[in-house]
């Protein structure tokens, strides 16, 4: 199984940039329709994203056993809220491809019976778990941060001395949601692989929801989102210190 994860992992980059592709091919034909192109160079962009998406599938055949090696080593990490994020998430990750390689058998033909739509619909559904779990333990670790980012600054100012308090109770409020917008940029902006994860997280949720009819968009919406966290996801293979680690 090792080998066989050492040779997916290399077509990772591949299929990152495929995922680029295919979703640029869908913002493309959405600006095109509006702008009233001709029926054939639409069906030409759409027949391009499909080949796009099949070329996808095909890389992926096999990234089960990656998706479920990575689960085997999340489980053995020390923070608790942090091991079961990861391990679901990546259990989540080896059932989407599962279903990912039956859609690509159906697709090529080699198994002409699958039912696609249900399949496709089933695979959607563990993507749109396993982004609600990424973007559960990105929520966590912000709060990790923004608790000890707070914990160093009250000290500090209990060493300079007593602070000004607000009037009222509204004064109060805005001043607290004020103080924890700045914490929040602060942490984001020195935790760049934990920015890029949220926000690759956060367009990929858009994806399944629009697939499944959960939050109905438009095709270049879906396809600038995709466009989006596929650039970030390649970012982090051309600089692996911007992947967010476990």
């Amino acid at each position: 199984m090792e080998t066989w994860v050492r040779f997916s992992a290399q077509s990772q980059a591949k299929e990152r940039l495929f995922r680029a592709a295919q979703y640029a091919c869908a913002l493309a034909g959405d600006t095109l329709r509006r702008n009233g192109a001709s029926d054939g160079v639409l069906a030409s962009v759409r027949q391009l994203e499909a080949h796009l998406s099949l070329g996808r599938k095909l890389l992926r055949l096999g990234s089960s056993a990656e998706a479920l090696e990575a689960a085997k080593r999340a489980i053995h990490l020390s923070d608790m809220v942090l091991r079961f994020c990861v391990t679901l998430s990546h259990l989540n990750r080896a059932m989407y491809f599962a279903c990912d390689n039956v859609l690509w058998a159906g697709k090529t033909g080699l198994v002409p019976t699958v039912d696609q739509e249900k399949w496709s619909h089933r695979s959607f559904r563990y993507y749109l778990f396993a982004l609600v779990v990424n973007l559960s333990r990105d929520a966590y670790e912000i709060r990790i941060l923004m608790e000890r980012e707070a914990g160093g600054k009250r000290a500090k100012g209990s060493e300079n001395g007593r602070q000004l308090q607000p009037d009222n109770g509204l004064q109060q409020l805005g001043l607290r949601l004020q103080i924890q917008l700045r914490l929040l940029l602060h942490v984001l902006r020195n935790n760049p692989p934990l920015l890029l994860d949220l926000v690759k997280n956060a367009c990929d949720l858009f994806i399944p929801l629009d697939k499944l009819g959960l939050y109905k968009t438009n095709p270049g919406f879906v396809g600038l989102c995709g466009l989006t966290s596929s650039v970030l996801s390649i970012l982090t293979i051309l600089h692996p210190w911007l992947k967010l680690k476990p």
